[in-house]
């Protein structure tokens, strides 16, 4: 029996490798698109809220495409194409809550997700959309400081620099500089700071767009590293990357095609009540 008089929404709290997600089953379409990007604003700040990086509306996709489709919102409201860690998130619950088989499509605003769970090894793998605009060696004055970045997008843009120590890099001031650089205007771009330990082996840490700090992982991010740090001939075309939350991430590279596999969890189910929050 509910504790509110009244109406409540249920919700489920996700993570992958440490970005934490608020999902919520949109099936009945009883959320509107257009207020969507409110809710995200509203519930994802830590402390006053739920608190997560980013927002998911699972619901199934009426076009025929695929069996799910995703409207995915960072924690300021911006609508974002394409999360790697949240596409993982979603998958596991559509197949928790019988939405989807284990193996499935899932339709996203950056285009197609192939995705697989693996419930025994409570992981699950994603097969990103095609990595776009591969750039490598170009130059970027950071208050004053020149970096050699490079830049992918896989789904999202994403910068990458490569460090000899990414510990001892403040990610926060770097990250927020490589963000708003003028190169990547006006929509702006992930940043990733990638430390190579052994050809099959990256540390990463990342300044994510949309959150406006470093967060404990990103998928489409640890995609883009490899897919970056290969072309550089850096790594082998199958890396294991350790986020800065100390899970790790496996990457695939096939030529543009990317494979994303790490852990998935359900943390806890729950219910609020929109009208209390003003939603």
């Amino acid at each position: 029996m509910s504790i509110f008089s009244a109406p409540t929404q249920p919700f489920y709290k996700m993570q992958g490798s440490g970005n934490d997600f608020i999902v919520i089953d949109n099936s009945a379409k009883t959320i509107s698109p257009a207020d969507m990007h409110n809710w995200a604003k509203t519930l994802c700040p830590h402390a006053f809220s739920i608190g997560a990086d980013g927002i998911i509306f699972l619901e199934s996709d009426d076009s025929g495409q695929a069996a799910t489709r995703w409207h995915f919102f960072n924690a300021d409201g911006s609508r974002a194409e394409m999360c790697g860690n949240g596409s993982r998130c979603a998958t596991l619950l559509a197949h928790m809550l019988g939405m989807a088989p284990a193996e499935h499509l899932m339709l996203t605003d950056a285009g197609k997700v192939h995705a697989r769970v693996f419930r025994d090894a409570g992981e699950v793998e994603v097969q990103l959309t095609p990595a776009r605009d591969l750039t490598l060696n170009f130059s970027l004055d950071l208050g004053g400081e020149n970096f050699t970045a490079h830049f992918a997008n896989t789904g999202v843009p994403h910068a990458v620099i490569v460090s000899a120590d990414v510990k001892a890099l403040d990610i926060k001031d770097l990250g927020a500089k490589v963000r708003y650089h003028a190169h990547f205007a006006p929509a702006g771009t992930n940043a990733n700071f990638i430390q190579v330990v052994s050809r099959s082996e990256l540390l990463l840490r990342t300044y994510e767009r949309g959150v406006e700090n470093e967060t404990y992982a990103c998928g489409t991010g640890a995609a883009a590293s490899v897919a970056v740090a290969h072309a550089l001939g850096l790594c082998e075309p199958r890396a294991r990357v350790t986020t800065s939350g100390g899970e790790v991430l496996e990457i695939g590279v096939h030529g543009t095609d990317i494979f994303l596999r790490g852990k998935a969890q359900l943390v806890y189910q729950g219910e609020f009540c929109p009208s209390a929050l003003g939603l």
